[in-house]
Parts: structure tokens; sequence; C-alpha cells
């Protein structure tokens, strides 16, 4: 016999959450009905902890046609056309089974952008593990992850046309695999997921239901601990074969104009999706579980509720028009079967048949989910964390031990730093034809077809950086995915993100994530980029060990003409290198820009200081100068300084451009460590012919940006002050094969 009161725990509720199911029911639930609000109320599906701040974002904007609440958000590139995009986390599916919880996040990310309507037209990523080092696990953790990503795109003719990857001990036990995914779409053919019409069917498109993905958003609302891996099950298996093929079904139903509204089948499975078209819509909902296509004998209807096996659509669809789509769906042989009714009662019931098995008070499920206010407080850590600095005898103790060329090896073969070549050549990144910059720029460049338009997105996010001042952290992640886009001559549009964090009820981690929120809101305000859709992934902790807070952001911005378009690469001998932005890096100041480095952790095994500061207005000049400048003609090649400073930033220029340079920086500080690899923000690397230079300089002194020639364009060497000087091939070799020879080993 069924005893709810010793279930309720195990299925991820509190007790203050189990009275309020008994108030909304006026009874104690069945074990169906309580299993549905567990994945309802759980925080993957809820947003109970963070629903509260995260409604402060700016969600509107010039660009914007949809913010959040649906199934992505739409921003408009003019022509009757729009893009669809969105960001969700796959964190603890990936570390229990890598391979599987990668792909199936891709799977799962590219159905929201086709429930809008939209053809995918590309997708990024961001991964996060533990050091590769000789960690037999983690290599195999980041193989396993790149794999399915790979996997699932390749097969299902889809770019994987950028991102980004950072190895961090603090990620160790928890992995993070973020997937963005991008669609076009005509405004026209926009579709939504409301339920509507008393009498419309609910027509399950796609997959059979089997036990897969069985609470896995519940999985995904708890830390990972010894028993995670016995939860192996709660992973789902992806097959992109059969997801082309319901993208394909459910872009011509939606051309025909033969479906009302379409809504992905992810966390919660058919709960999830049915009770949200039935929220939005302010409907009742029956569902009938016999009526179900399964693939696997005796389940049980809570199972068939809940379970996530993957590709399969839910579509809301007319009566007289349910024999159409049924013609359609058997054309592409696969499921097509009316499973609920669309009716006036506002109660979301489940039927076997005849049979009553549940009846739910449908608002109860989303409105009336919990909303937590948690505590927050300064970490302990903090105050001693961030009053560390290096000293002068630490850099010169350094250059005992090691010289400029042998210090400038290590960094750039570093993990984070060298090129990620490994991860993108397993990507078929030029699929559909579209694709403008190879991976390894500063952002990924879409052509739209038949226009001159091209869409840029940027991916980025610095757990170092919002470890050490949360606030500072992820305002430096909103304005680097704008500088990213500004470097590749695009204004920015909107933004998705996926917020990465431990356990809220923890006060110092909800401190983390309260200042992260009023970062980006802040970066936002000033930077005019609305906030379009997101995902929140919260217990991203193992053993009790939280990561560090990782605000990943993903931008997309507009170029209007793409032949003005510009990589980071050094073209021609004698153009001169300028640097423009920020001035304060080779000046005596209290933030040296070190704190959060990359030197800092690879010399000094260190990640403490000062995060960088950033002014957001002076930000917001300099990518709309650099827009300007590229528009204009005026410049050859654009590059921002970000993780490992100007000397990794100018190298990266040449390594793409398969050229030398021959750089001077002014030693103001007498310390040209500091100056090389700090990561002081604002700060663009450009190169241009001499003739271009006056005109550079008038607009920088008309923008109030400092203009600094630092160098030229030419040679076979990398030459800075004659401290360093490696040759360039030599250079191109530690910067592309240092992953390669780490995962072979």
């Amino acid at each position: 016999m069924f005893d709810v009161e010793k279930e309720y725990k195990k299925l991820g509720l509190k007790y203050n959450e189990f009275l309020k199911i008994q108030e909304y029911l006026g009874r104690m639930p069945n074990y169906l009905e309580l299993s549905i609000y567990s994945v309802m109320w759980s925080e993957h599906c809820s947003y109970k902890s963070s629903k509260a701040l995260l409604k402060n974002f700016k969600t509107t904007g010039e660009y914007v046609l949809q913010g959040p609440g649906e199934n992505a958000g739409v921003l408009d590139i003019g022509d009757n056309q729009a893009i669809v995009f969105k960001m969700e986390s796959h964190n603890h599916p990936s570390a229990v089974e890598p391979y599987q919880g990668a792909a199936t996040g891709i799977g799962g990310i590219i159905r929201d952008i086709f429930a809008m309507g939209a053809r995918p037209i590309c997708s990024l990523n961001s991964l996060r593990f533990g050091k590769l080092d000789e960690d037999e696990h983690q290599k195999y953790l980041f193989e396993m992850v790149v794999k399915g990503i790979g996997d699932y795109g390749n097969c299902m003719g889809i770019p994987t046309a950028g991102g980004e990857v950072y190895f961090d001990e603090t990620y160790k036990g928890n992995c993070l695999v973020n997937a963005m995914s991008v669609g076009i779409v005509q405004k026209d053919k926009l579709i939504k997921s409301r339920a509507f019409g008393a009498g419309n069917y609910v027509v399950l498109i796609g997959s059979s239901t089997g036990r897969d993905g069985i609470h896995g958003a519940t999985f995904a609302s708890d830390e990972l601990n010894e028993e995670s891996e016995s939860r192996r099950p709660s992973v789902q298996v992806g097959d992109p074969f059969m997801e082309k093929v319901v993208l394909e079904v459910c872009l011509e139903l939606i051309d025909k104009n033969l479906i009302l509204g379409l809504q992905d089948m992810g966390a919660a499975g058919i709960t999830s999706s049915s009770v949200e078209m039935a929220s939005k819509g302010n409907v009742g909902l029956d569902i009938d579980v016999a009526m179900v296509p399964l693939r696997e004998a005796s389940m049980l209807p809570y199972e068939i509720m809940i379970s996530e096996s993957q590709e399969r659509m839910l579509a809301l669809v007319e009566p007289s028009k349910l024999p159409e789509v049924k013609t359609i769906c058997n054309k592409w042989n696969i499921n097509c079967e009316r499973i609920g009714i669309v009716n006036d009662s506002g109660l979301y019931r489940i039927f076997k048949g005849p049979e009553l098995l549940g009846e739910i008070p449908v608002k109860s499920l989303t409105d009336g989910a919990p909303v937590y206010h948690h505590k927050f407080e300064k970490p302990k850590y903090f105050d001693d964390v961030c009053n560390f600095s290096l000293s002068e005898d630490d850099y010169l103790s350094l250059l005992n031990k090691y010289t400029y060329n042998e210090i400038f090896k290590k960094v750039i073969s570093s993990p984070n730093i060298c090129s990620k070549k490994w991860v993108w050549e397993q990507y078929d990144h030029m699929v559909q034809t579209n694709t403008v910059l190879l991976p390894g720029h500063d952002s990924a460049v879409i052509r739209v077809k038949d226009t001159k338009k091209a869409i840029a997105f940027s991916c980025d996010g610095n757990g170092r950086y919002c470890y050490l001042d949360p606030y500072k952290g992820a305002i430096i992640a909103v304005a680097e995915t704008a500088r990213n886009l500004a470097c590749c001559g695009a204004v920015p549009m909107g933004l998705t993100d996926c917020l990465n964090f431990g356990t809220p009820e923890k006060p110092g981690i909800f401190w983390q994530f309260k200042n992260s929120i009023d970062g980006i809101i802040k970066a936002c305000e000033v930077l005019e980029i609305p906030v379009i859709s997101g995902n929140v992934s919260f217990y991203n902790e193992s053993f009790g060990k939280a990561i560090y807070p990782t605000p990943i952001i993903g931008t997309a911005g507009l170029i209007k003409d793409v032949s003005n378009l510009i990589g980071m690469n050094f073209k021609d001998e004698e153009d001169i290198v300028i640097l423009i932005g920020n001035d304060n890096d080779f000046k005596c100041s209290e933030n040296d820009g070190m704190g959060g480095s990359e030197f800092m952790e690879l010399f000094f095994n260190k990640v403490a200081g000062k995060c960088p500061d950033i002014d957001l207005s002076y930000e917001k000049t300099l990518d709309k100068l650099c827009v300007e400048l590229i528009n204009n003609g005026l410049v050859k090649s654009a590059h921002d300084v970000s993780t490992g400073g100007i000397a990794v930033t100018i190298a990266e220029s040449c390594i793409s451009g398969n050229i030398g340079a021959q750089i001077n920086i002014d030693e103001k500080e007498k310390n040209l460590l500091k100056a090389l690899y700090n990561e002081n923000q604002s700060r663009i690397v450009i190169s241009a012919n001499k003739r271009n230079l006056k005109a550079i300089k008038n607009k920088c002194e008309g923008s109030q940006i400092a203009y600094l020639e630092i160098g030229t364009v030419g040679g076979k060497n990398f030459n800075i002050n004659n401290k360093i000087n490696i040759e360039i091939n030599e250079i191109i070799s530690l910067y592309n094969n240092t992953i390669e020879k780490i995962m072979s080993k």
C-alpha cells in the first residue's frame, strides 16, 4: 500500500510543499499526483529559488518579438525574418552519462527552437571540466561530452559554429554542459505553445515513450553524491535521426497551417509540456495515458506522465485537421496520437481510458508553485581571497626561474587559452554552408541566405571572476560577449543565459547568485541588451563542494552587411598594430587586473585578488567605435583582450593570420609581466594600413577612447620588447596541438 507521507521526501518535496499540495487538492494526493507535483515543483521546472530575482531582468528592446516565457526568445532582424535562440544546461546528466547527457542536451535545445516554427541554423556550447592533466576521468568526460554534442549535431545537419571550453578543479566533480541553439523563421510563421479552444486536441508527435529519464527533473534539482551513479537511468537516450524527422514534420505542419500551437517535451515529459500549455492558455486539459505510444510493456501511469524520452512534441490541433496531420506524420513514418483534449475546467485530469487517475488544478502546478526568498550573506572566503595580490618579489622570483619566452610558452599552451580545434574539428561547423567565420574567432558568424545580413553569436563566462566578485564578474560576462560581437562588426540585439550555481539554500551561494543577477541587470541596462530567454541550474555541487558561480551569457548581434566582416587574424606585412580602449593597464593602480587571471593560476596556483574593474559606459562607447571602424573599412582585424591578457590577444591574431608581429609595450610600470598578462577589461587590439591611422586616431579622440600604436605586423617571429622572441611556427604548434597531446596520452 502506498504511504504518501513516506514518499514525498523521496520525490524531492519539502514538508511545507507536501502540506501545500494537500491544501490545493483538499485531500491527500495519490502517487501519480504527488509525482506530478514533484516534477513541476522541482527547481528545474518551477524556478522556485530564482524567479523572484529573474523578474527584474530587462526583457524588452528594439529587436525583441518574444521575451522569456516561451520555448525560446525571438529577435526581429528585418525583412519579415526573426532569429529564435535559447541556452540550457545538461550538467547533472552529463556528469553521470556524458555522451547521452550532452547529446540529449543538444537535442532538447534544438526542439525548443523548432517548437517556435524556426529552422535551426547553428548551435554553440559552453563547457567546463576539471583539469585534464593526468586525470583519466576528466579526459573521459571531456571526450564523451564533445562526442555527444558532435554526433547529435552532425546527424541533425546543424553546424556547431562556436563556443568555449575551460578547465578548473572546481568543476572536477560537477562538469558544466551548456548548449545554445539558434533558428531562423519568417515572422508570420512564428508559433507559440499556448493551449486554447475547448475541444481542440493535444497530439503527441514523435518517438514512443519509454522509461528513460524518469524523475530526471528531480535528479537535476539535487547535488551530486555517491548515489548519483546509481541514478544513471534518469539520463535520457537520444536519437538524432528521429529528431531530424520530427523537425521536418513540425515545420511542414506549421507551413501548412495545420497546428495551432507546439511545445517541446523536455524535463518532466508529457506532464510539464501539457501543463505549461494549459497554464499559458488558462484552460483545463484531459490526458489519456492509454493513448500514449509506448516502447516498453507494463509502464505505470506515473512513468508515462513523467518519462523524459526524447524526440517528442505536443501539438495543439483542431479536430477537423487531425486527419491531415496524421497523413503527414504517416508519410514520415512517425507516431501521431491524440492523447488529450482542451476544456474550460481549469483542471489537469489524467485518465487511463474511462478511469480517472488524478485531478489537479492547473494553476497550482505553475503559478501556485512555491517561491523561495533564501537568506544570503557574503561567504567567509571572500575578504581573505580578494585581499591577496602578487608582490613585486613574486614576479622577480618567477623571472629567476623562467625566461620571458618560457613563461609565454606556458601561457599560450595552457588548456584554457590554447586552440580548441581538437573540439571543433569533431563538429561539422560548415554544414548548411552559411558559416562565415570558422570557430576560433571572437564570435560565430552565420550568413542569412539571400541577404547581405549575418548574425554573430558569442558565448562567455568566467567563473573565477564571479568567485572573486559575482557582481563584477557577471557584468564582465555580458560585456565580453558584446565586445566579441563588436570585433566582428555586429550590434548586440539580445542575450540568453545559463546561470550555473551551487545549492541555493546555502546563504553564501545565494549571495553569489543574487549579486550575479544584479550584475547582469546592470550590464544589460547600460549596454541596452535585453534578456530574452535562459535557464538556471542550481545544485551544481559534488560531495558538498560547489562549483565557482558560473553565469554563461550567449549574445546575438546583427551584421547589416557581411561584406564588411573582418576576423581577428592579422593580414599584411607592415600593417600597424593598435590598442584601443582602457589605458590604465600599464600604470600603477589599486586594481592591477591580475585577480583571477590565468597567469596567476598557472604560475602561483591561486584564484585570488580583485576581479578586474569595468566601466560600462566606456565599454559601450568602445564597442560602438569598433563597429564604426569596421563598417568604414578602416581596420583589417580586431580582437578583444580577455583571458591571458594582451600578449595572448596579439599572439592569437598572429596565429590566425600565420604571420609574425613586432611589438613594443611601454613599461611605465617597469613590470613587463604584469603589462603582458593582466586581464584588464575594455581593450581591443586592431590592425590597420598606415594610411588609415589618422582617421582611426581622430575617431578614437572623438569618442574619448584611448589610442596607442604598439607595433607592426610582419616577419616570421612573435616579438615583444625583444624579451619574448619566438618563431611564429613554434607558437602555432604549441597553440594548436596542446589539447590533442593531452588527450592522446
